[in-house]
């Protein structure tokens, strides 16, 4: 390899998504990103008053939305702040922090919808015994191995990041440090590194979580097929058609950002739609499609009414 134009740099320069500073694209951003923010922080508050809410399914729903809020947070801030300071360098170490935690959360992400799909077979294939199975120690426990697991995972990636000795050129074709298109960068071996994420990130972290997901969801399917009642069917397919839309979208961006034989370049706009148009789709099917979510609405609304009722009578 020719090395004529490497450099041994302490920062990289983000390009985003265009080149050049558009002013609709911020504005597009800006606007995905404050209703993820607020509709995810929503969710997650409901779901810690309400009660009626305080079931496994939406137990993991809550840390689904935190999961949400911080990938979106962690990817698309940089395309805002590029804007408005018109600064688009970000130092070495920042971005090899962005791509640990952007890895950590989507690994997170990917359990956490596992142990959701477990959780909808016990609901539809073992019923009677579902409070029994699915208790709150057992949903904590899942809760925090998938956390930790996550963030387990990344920590050999980042490891290997700081031993990139050098970089052929400091321009990162992506609106956020994403691991390929800083890896294309490298003049440094990165065997090692490109060997761990095809056994790990693609294997084990990816692969198997589909697996046991397709797995729990031919259960289900069997289940709710044989139940005789025609009633009966719709209404069980209704419990698990959100998570599982949610998880077909998904896997189906993470191929299309990190699989396709393009360039790093093409894959930022598939990208784009894993770290913002699927949190925004997993809102709208959690939220507007949800009864027992827009319930909660109503009545934290009301007792906010009637709070304010009595403040200003009293």
């Amino acid at each position: 390899m020719d090395h004529g134009n490497v450099t041994t740099t302490t920062y990289f320069i983000i390009i985003g998504i265009s080149e050049k500073p558009l002013l609709f694209v911020f504005l597009l951003v800006l606007l995905i990103y404050l209703l993820t923010l607020g509709g995810n922080i929503t969710i997650f508050l409901l779901v810690c008053l309400d009660h009626h809410l305080h079931t496994p399914m939406y137990f993991f729903l809550a840390n689904l939305s935190l999961l949400d809020v911080s990938c979106s947070t962690i990817s698309l801030h940089r395309i805002l702040i590029s804007f408005i300071s018109a600064d688009n360098t970000v130092s070495v170490v920042e971005c090899f922090v962005q791509i640990y935690t952007f890895l950590s959360l989507t690994c997170d992400e990917l359990l956490i919808l596992t142990a959701m799909s477990y959780d909808r077979y016990v609901a539809i294939c073992n019923p009677l015994r579902y409070h029994l199975v699915m208790d709150s120690n057992l949903c904590a426990f899942l809760a925090f191995l998938c956390w930790v697991f996550g963030f387990l995972e990344g920590l050999p990636i980042f490891m290997g990041l700081f031993k990139l000795l050098c970089f052929d050129s400091t321009s990162v074709d992506h609106y956020f440090c994403d691991i390929v298109p800083v890896l294309k960068l490298s003049c440094s071996d990165t065997t090692f590194l490109q060997l761990y994420i095809h056994a790990v990130g693609v294997f084990i972290s990816s692969f198997i979580p589909f697996a046991l997901t397709f797995i729990s969801y031919v259960f289900i399917i069997s289940t709710i097929l044989s139940i005789r009642s025609s009633s009966g069917r719709p209404k069980a397919f209704y419990t698990c058609s959100s998570h599982l839309t949610v998880v077909l979208c998904l896997y189906a961006s993470l191929v299309f950002q990190y699989q396709t034989p393009n360039s790093s370049g093409s894959n930022k706009y598939f990208s784009l739609c894993n770290t913002a148009a699927v949190p925004i789709l997993n809102l709208l099917i959690y939220s507007l499609r949800n009864k027992d979510v827009k319930a909660a609405i109503r009545r934290l609304r009301r007792f906010a009414l009637s709070t304010e009722t009595i403040r200003i009578m009293s």
